[in-house]
């Protein structure tokens, strides 16, 4: 006997899929902090591994280089220096401009060395593992590693520099990089020592150079007032 009844029609793949991935188990949330632990232990392991490989590749042309420009950025000096220069030869701009990098230079290092570094509380790599050359070797600091405080200083000095002289930002901000990457280079900082340490320094950096230049650009009160007034 005949029949008007027609075969179920099979669902599209998509609503197959859809039915299958809504059948599952969903998976339990991750706590946050565990999270947080694993993806710092992997940074970790990021950062260990890119300062091995720094350690093990031979650069006998930059390994001179490099220690000495590490050494002449000790205690700041060669940031001093450029600022000195600056003010010397550069007119009331340089003078300003010198004042907002000296003054960064201070800030910064208040919060790096009284600040993070004693908080973090990061020992220092160890060369000798890792295979450092010794002919790369500057003096290893007594400081904490985290974050690099040259590198800090470099980044702070220009960016507070730019905000009155923005012609100097390319320049001191290579030299900056170059002073920062020779910390890796010569084995006593991490590349994230590095890192950090430059964003620590573009924040203090900026922060000095805006309230320098606003304190040189907005007119006394008594004078605004009368601006006001008229």
């Amino acid at each position: 006997m005949g029949t008007d009844a027609t075969p179920p029609r099979t669902p599209p793949p998509e609503q197959r899929l859809a039915d299958r991935l809504a059948a599952r188990p969903k998976p339990a949330p991750m706590p946050a902090r565990p999270t947080a632990v694993t993806m710092l232990r992997e940074c970790g392991q990021v950062d260990l591994a890119v300062y091995r490989a720094i350690a093990g590749t031979p650069t006998p042309t930059l390994d001179l280089p490099m220690r000495r420009l590490s050494a002449t950025a000790d205690w700041s000096r060669l940031w001093l220096a450029i600022g000195g220069a600056m003010a010397l030869t550069g007119g009331r701009t340089g003078r300003r401009a010198a004042a907002a990098g000296f003054a960064a230079l201070a800030v910064d290092s208040a919060v790096v060395n009284i600040g993070l570094k004693i908080a973090a509380r990061r020992r220092r790599p160890d060369r000798d593992s890792a295979g450092v050359p010794a002919n790369r070797r500057v003096p290893m600091p007594e400081s904490t590693s985290f974050p690099s405080g040259h590198t800090a200083s470099g980044f702070a000095f220009t960016n507070a520099v730019a905000h009155t002289l923005p012609a100097a930002a390319g320049p001191l901000g290579l030299l900056a990089s170059a002073v920062g990457y020779s910390r890796i280079h010569t084995g006593v900082h991490y590349p994230g020592d590095v890192v950090i340490g430059a964003v620590t320094g573009t924040a203090i950096g900026e922060a000095v150079g805006w309230a320098t230049r606003r304190a040189h650009t907005v007119p006394p009160s008594g004078l605004r007032r009368a601006l006001q007034a008229s």
